[in-house]
């Protein structure tokens, strides 16, 4: 039934295109983007090399609070600080931190705009974002840090996973898990924590982990099992396969507790799935984590206090168990709240990515007293009009929708839009002067990957639009101003698009508002659905929707992370382009081009080899408009003046966002400058399940 309806409105837009429309002007021809200009208050990175970050050893003495020794180790209510850490801790190396070894004390304060669903991260529960996930999770491999690394010695840095070998033929990746280390209530983390993560919520169809991972992220047909306790080992279909050490970062393998998640999951208890996901409401405290810091409050619609996880895992190089800082706070507020508390000192830390708070930010932080730094970092933070190019049943459309998704697969028409966008006047809407750039889609200019000469601008040109949607069969037959579909598609009705846009975002609404309100003048009717962050991601993530604005994400900036989202390599790899229940993604030619080299990509070890794929992906995503760019800026990271060991011109998102790039377990407060934020001073997570701290 789809096929034939599919057919019927292929010939109808097809038959529409009349000839006067096949002879009229063409619109104006691509070109490359205007070159960006320089990006004010940028801060400059310094980079190192690989190995000078941390390395795992022994070490012949370990040290932790006082008042962690007296008040829970004289007591007998913890074991010595030695037997807490692994055989080798990670060790955190000196000549990396920016001000050195730190000292303990003090809280970092942040304000977020999410609101947590729970703690179960590998069943698709958020915990509010804002850094809190970060600093509850610990993944495979860390990649945030990365930044500071260049670019020909890039690789994951090590984490659970402290060591990796390779077999001869490059099919078979054996991993070294570090041995010893324990989650937060002292419970031995092993390779059963792995397995469980893997076959019980990535692997399994009825769960969907948070940030997305399939098994197809790493890979088609790859495979893991269990080797020993502290052994995993992979398999791959194509040799060599670096590229799936960046998927084992944050956030697409980042094991949970095991121990305390099977016996929720429907394969090993009486639950059903949705019980299995909402097993550990946000009310549920001390839940078992392998980071730096444990949920401990909950108050709703107030604040998520962490407090320090006394089996944390990691140390300096003097032998101080990590982190430094013993407690942090999450205001629960809005996004702008975030950045206006931590200009005015009254929060300690933002991601500036809302635009609009970059000129009053930037004012404020100028002031010699201002509590707080700022510096801008390169322009990664980009935004994608992104169509939905199934049509063969991914999100069950109606013939309205089904319709739109034949238009989407409409290279013309794909132009004509493109073209009718003011990208201008889209950045000028979000904040004056020059922060903004034009971003026709594809990679963000930001990154190393990034090749102007290889980027294809379809320029503003309203009237050459129009003459796009001609040559695709659209014209306005009714005279309201709004193209119709052909006679005998969806009814010969107006073309009328529903658009996904998160709600909890300014930026969003604003872009979306003005996209809405350019597509008028092209005559095309676009109508909004405003859904918060989740309601928002269940809707792309089961397809429905036509078209939807998107922040860009890891592919797009550092591009060798999360690199198969690229395409849809995948039945689900793509945002924006996935399969039905049949498990088959209707490719269009290009898109086939798009895939091979994706998959090219991922198996090269060549940084030559892999900088010249990137190259032609952009250019042909670029010229088929793949995805449709509206506009780019760069983020600024806000800190107060009182915290340590901040590295120099840390980009806000990049790797990961910057709670994770400043490597906050090292974050620390000189003695002189701490202040007395602590809500629950000298107390440590209780057991599971229990109401708060221990006292």
């Amino acid at each position: 039934m789809l096929a034939g309806r599919r057919i019927g409105i292929l010939a109808g837009l097809a038959l529409s295109v009349s000839a006067s429309a096949l002879g009229s002007a063409y619109a104006s021809e691509p070109t490359t983007p205007p070159a960006p200009g320089a990006v004010p208050a940028e801060g400059k990175i310094k980079y190192v090399a690989r190995d000078s970050i941390l390395e795992f050893k022994a070490l012949p003495e370990y040290h932790e609070p006082e008042w962690v020794t007296e008040k829970y180790v004289k007591t007998g209510k913890l074991p010595p600080v030695k037997d807490r850490l692994p055989k080798e801790p990670l060790v955190f190396k000196t000549g990396n931190m920016p001000d050195g070894i730190g000292v303990y004390g003090d809280t970092m304060r942040h304000v977020i705009g999410g609101r947590p669903e729970g703690w179960n991260y590998g069943a698709g529960q958020t915990q509010g974002w804002g850094g809190i996930d970060i600093g509850l999770s610990e993944c495979l491999t860390r990649t945030a840090p990365l930044f500071q690394v260049e670019a020909k010695d890039t690789e994951p840095l090590p984490n659970l996973a402290r060591s990796w070998d390779w077999s001869k033929d490059g099919h078979t990746l054996t991993m070294h898990l570090v041995e010893g280390a324990k989650w937060s209530d002292g419970v031995a983390f092993n390779a059963d924590d792995v397995m469980f993560y893997w076959d019980d919520e990535v692997v399994d169809p009825n769960v969907s982990p948070l940030n997305g991972a399939t098994a197809e992220t790493f890979g088609v047909g790859t495979t893991l099992k269990k080797v020993d306790d502290y052994t995993v080992e992979w398999t791959f279909k194509d040799a060599f396969p670096k590229q799936y050490l960046y998927a084992m970062a944050y956030g697409t393998f980042c094991p949970g507790p095991a121990h305390i998640l099977k016996p929720q999951h429907p394969k090993y208890s009486k639950n059903t799935y949705e019980q299995f996901k909402n097993a550990f409401p946000p009310e549920y405290m001390n839940i078992p984590v392998m980071g730096a810091w444990v949920p401990v409050e909950y108050r709703p619609d107030d604040i998520i206090v962490l407090r320090r996880n006394p089996y944390y895992w990691k140390v300096d190089e003097k032998g101080n168990q990590l982190p430094y800082l013993n407690e942090l706070h999450y205001k629960l507020s809005t996004w702008a709240d975030r950045d206006v508390q931590a200009v005015a000192g009254a929060a300690d830390f933002s991601n500036l990515e809302q635009p609009e708070n970059f000129v009053a930010s930037l004012k404020r932080a100028a002031d010699k007293d201002a509590p707080a730094r700022l510096a801008f970092g390169p322009r990664l933070i980009g935004y994608n009009l992104r169509m939905n190019f199934s049509a063969n049943g991914w999100g069950n459309p109606d013939e309205r929708g089904q319709a739109i998704r034949e238009l989407n697969r409409n290279e013309d028409f794909r132009k004509g839009i493109t073209m009718a966008l003011d990208r201008k006047a889209l950045g000028d809407s979000l904040v004056k002067g020059p922060f903004t750039a034009i971003y026709p889609g594809g990679f963000s200019s930001g990154t190393s990957f990034y090749d102007r000469n290889s980027t294809v601008y379809y320029p503003f040109d309203i009237e050459g639009a129009k003459a796009e949607l001609a040559k695709a069969g659209l014209k306005d037959t009714d005279g309201d101003g709004f193209v119709n579909f052909p006679a005998g598609t969806a009814g010969g009705k107006n073309v009328e698009i529903v658009m996904l846009v998160n709600n909890d975002y300014g930026t969003d609404k604003s872009l979306a508002e003005g996209v809405v309100g350019q597509m008028e003048k092209l005559g095309i009717r676009v109508v909004l659905n405003g859904l918060n962050g989740t309601q928002r991601d269940a809707s792309q993530y089961s397809g429905r929707f036509d078209w939807l604005i998107r922040r860009n994400e890891q592919e797009l900036t550092s591009v060798v992370q999360n690199t198969v989202q690229l395409a849809p390599v995948g039945p689900k790899t793509s945002w924006d382009h996935r399969a039905p229940e049949s498990g088959v993604v209707d490719l269009m030619p290009f898109e086939k081009e798009l895939v091979d080299i994706v998959n090219k990509f991922v198996s090269s070890s060549d940084n030559d080899e892999r900088a010249s794929l990137m190259k032609t992906f952009q250019k042909i995503s670029t010229e088929h408009v793949y995805n449709i760019g509206l506009t780019e800026y760069p983020g600024a990271l806000i800190i107060n003046k009182r915290f340590s060991n901040i590295p120099q011109g840390t980009p806000i998102f990049m790797f990961n966002w910057a709670e994770d790039s400043i490597v906050r377990e090292r974050v620390f407060v000189a003695a002189d400058k701490q202040q007395k934020y602590e809500l629950f001073p000298d107390q440590l997570p209780g057991k599971p399940g229990d109401k708060g701290p221990t006292n």
